[in-house]
């Protein structure tokens, strides 16, 4: 299936745990730091970006600095359980979709569901196949006072590869029982 950015609600509903998406459209990544600004600057109406729709990725990119501005060399992603105390209020914000890896918790789950939203998995160590679907940086927000892995980056992709891993339904592909052989 494929996706683009931003999300609408009827998208985001059909969306099933195990389906795969290719995702196009604009990104921001946020980690730990990104998400505690990000939430400070909403609660005073000084947030510089709409998140309405909007997608976010856990990762902190490998960055390079070219005449023409940046290039994403490596965009893995972080593991997604450190955000865990952050979903309710960014989705709050109108975020339909998070990207990471490794899944997050029982909290994020009931999260995705009150806010219609969805859970995307990407492989960790694929950074540079990440990078491939990144076609270009489109801003940065906080570089200079976050750093370059924290900072967030407004990315453009096209047909980034993805894993519903929780959807608005209450499934998760973390919750699944493993049948023994």
């Amino acid at each position: 299936m494929n996706l683009k950015t931003p999300l609408h609600e009827k998208d985001v509903l059909k969306l099933k745990a195990g389906d795969i998406v290719n995702l196009s459209g604009t990104i921001y990544t946020a980690r730990d730091l990104a998400h505690k600004k990000i939430i400070e600057l909403a609660r005073r109406d000084k947030l510089p970006f709409n998140l309405k729709g909007a997608v976010i990725y856990h990762c902190g990119p490998v960055v390079k600095k070219t005449p023409q501005g940046y290039e994403i060399v490596s965009a893995g992603p972080t593991t997604s359980a450190r955000m865990e105390g952050y979903s309710e209020e960014i989705l709050a914000l109108g975020v339909k979709g998070v990207i990471g890896k490794g899944g997050m918790g029982e909290r994020t789950l009931k999260v995705l569901k009150k806010y219609k939203g969805v859970y995307f998995a990407f492989t960790g160590g694929a950074g540079a196949l990440a990078a491939k679907s990144i076609k270009k940086v489109v801003n940065v927000y906080w570089l200079e006072e976050l750093g370059i892995p924290e900072a967030v980056w407004v990315l453009e992709v096209e047909n980034l590869p993805l894993v519903v891993a929780m959807d608005s339904h209450g499934n998760s592909l973390y919750k699944r029982k493993i049948k023994k052989l």
